[in-house]
């Protein structure tokens, strides 16, 4: 599921969180690698509109933090887990 459908199936559920989530591509879809997640909360007067404004916002910020973890080779990956590495001082 994707796009306006989510932000739909979120405030039918009545969930009080969504959130949006950066992954390492895979053949499957938001299956791969998660690099960087963040939580967004629903608001009592939420459409999805305004649910995908805040969600979209959070998803521009992620996008150039996760590639700055791929570009600098900052991250380990170990199957389905992701770690920053460490950095010498």
């Amino acid at each position: 599921m994707y796009g306006m459908r989510v932000h739909r199936a979120v405030l039918a559920s009545g969930a009080k969180y969504t959130g949006a989530t950066v992954h390492i591509v895979t053949t499957e879809i938001d299956h791969g690698p998660i690099i960087c997640q963040e939580v967004v909360p629903v608001d009592d007067n939420d459409t999805p509109e305004t649910l995908a404004e805040r969600v979209l916002k959070v998803e521009h910020r992620l996008y150039p933090q996760a590639l700055k973890l791929i570009t600098e080779d900052a991250l380990e990956i170990e199957g389905l887990r992701t770690r920053i590495k460490q950095r010498e001082n």
